[in-house]
């Protein structure tokens, strides 16, 4: 279906036009108002700074256009606060707008659309904005529809989105874009050697399942690996029910990978992209996975589970290692992994770790110029030593409380070549809180950073 975003075609004769004003020309702007328009603005405390915005009134007292004033610490989400701020009806922008701002502007109109509507009826209404002419309404229409079942499947309960129903969805993407879907599930895992999969989503009633899409026959290859664990109880490890509360939302990773793609797919980019995603539930059951189980792996080394809480990162493992096998041009991961990045970086943050520095640096340009933000965390080797294992090659977690973001990050590592360019994101991909554009529930993190590092490095 279509993703709502309320933009639309054609001006109609009621549609008020909204002035953008850059911070640096406003008191120019003010001097080319009337007297009685600067009064007003003076009188509705109006302040001028980036992202404010004020009603311009007609002399028969209806609405006859808006300001809006832009400047550094303006993005898509200050649209989004717009959009939110302004009373029903149409609106356009005036003039010719740059780029930079079309695309911000019609991006965050879109995202204020958003809602999750699964269970309910819409609840809120928002304007409509004309599409602004210089707007590149292929690539944010792409972003906005990208987004949108990012969301959908992040809020969607487990009941609704278990491994099989995850798997679909993977298939509804590829039918899309003509990609190739292959799904393995179940005992067949296992002679497929994928055993971690399989171990940590056996107890469940839907089996595990391995996704693997593949789309494009010429160009680099660019590998996305997601975890997909649907929900998460813990294990035999319980988590305690304010614990368990969001743990619909741990497939995060599986939704950014299937997000990541089709942005990829839908701009025709001239690579080799495969997509792999480990579908599981971390359910409890007679034959569920133990702590200190030793777990066979597809790389053929051993490891020895600390913790039944931290399935993610050995469903990761056996799909980086398959990842690695045809050496990709560039392997990125997304998951929600470890509450110690949370407690690290915060909720709104994307924790990144890379074993390639060059990589690390150019995605930090894309995520502050697309203002989605990321924080590198180092692959510190001497932490390495904390997930030794006296019985196996190597152990899932290490058996103290500090650097768990790092610990997990250096586990991964155990699965990945040195000379494959990787950048792992450690994600909330969660809104704790209500704004304008990013409603309480799935979100988006990294997504539009990882997105403009691929066009620039990748495009032709």
């Amino acid at each position: 279906m279509p993703v709502a975003h309320n933009l639309i075609a054609r001006a109609r004769k009621d549609t008020v036009p909204i002035a953008i004003v850059a911070d640096a020309k406003l008191e120019a702007w003010r001097k080319s108002l009337s007297r009685d328009r600067r009064d007003w603005l003076d009188g509705t405390g109006f302040t001028g700074k980036p992202g404010a915005s004020a009603l311009l009134p007609s002399d028969k007292g209806g609405l006859d256009g808006v300001v809006f004033v832009t400047g550094e610490a303006t993005d898509q989400w200050s649209w989004s606060e717009l959009a939110a701020r302004l009373p029903e009806g149409s609106y356009r922008l005036a003039g010719r707008p740059s780029r930079k701002d079309a695309n911000d502007a019609a991006l965050g109109w879109g995202m204020a659309a958003y809602e999750f509507t699964r269970y309910r009826k819409p609840r809120q209404t928002r304007p409509d904005m004309v599409w602004p002419a210089t707007a590149d309404r292929a690539d944010v229409l792409s972003m906005l529809d990208a987004t949108a079942m990012l969301r959908d499947l992040i809020n969607t309960p487990a009941e609704d989105l278990g491994p099989s129903e995850l798997a679909e969805e993977a298939r509804k993407v590829g039918r899309r874009f003509k990609a190739k879907v292959r799904v393995t599930a179940g005992e067949a895992l296992l002679k497929a050697n994928y055993p971690m999969i399989h171990t940590v989503g056996r107890a469940s009633d839907d089996a595990p399942r391995l996704i693997d899409m593949r789309w494009g026959t010429r160009g680099p290859r660019i590998t996305l690996v997601g975890k997909g664990v649907c929900f998460d109880t813990g294990g035999l490890d319980l988590k305690p029910p304010a614990g368990m509360l969001r743990m619909k939302k741990d497939m995060g990773g599986a939704a950014h990978a299937l997000a990541l793609a089709h942005l990829i797919m839908a701009a025709k980019l001239p690579v080799r992209l495969r997509v792999l995603i480990g579908a599981v539930e971390n359910a409890v059951s007679g034959n569920a996975y133990r702590p200190w189980d030793v777990l066979q792996t597809r790389k053929g080394i051993t490891v020895e589970n600390a913790n039944t809480d931290a399935e993610g990162r050995l469903v990761m493992g056996d799909c980086l290692y398959e990842a690695c096998t045809e050496k990709p041009a560039l392997l990125m991961d997304f998951s929600t992994l470890t509450g110690a990045a949370r407690v690290a970086v915060g909720a709104g943050i994307a924790a990144v770790f890379s074993n390639n520095d060059d990589l690390y640096d150019d995605l930090a340009k894309h995520a502050e110029s697309e203002g989605d933000p990321v924080w590198r965390l180092p692959l510190h080797k001497p932490y390495r030593a904390l997930i030794d294992s006296k019985v196996a090659d190597v152990s899932s977690a290490s058996d103290g409380p500090f650097g768990g973001a790092i610990t997990a990050a250096l586990f991964l590592q155990e699965f990945v070549d040195d000379d494959v360019p990787w950048a792992h994101f450690d994600i909330m991909a969660w809104n704790t809180s209500s704004r304008p554009g990013r409603p309480v529930g799935g979100e988006a993190q990294g997504l539009r950073a990882a997105y403009a590092l691929i066009c620039k490095r990748f495009s032709r």
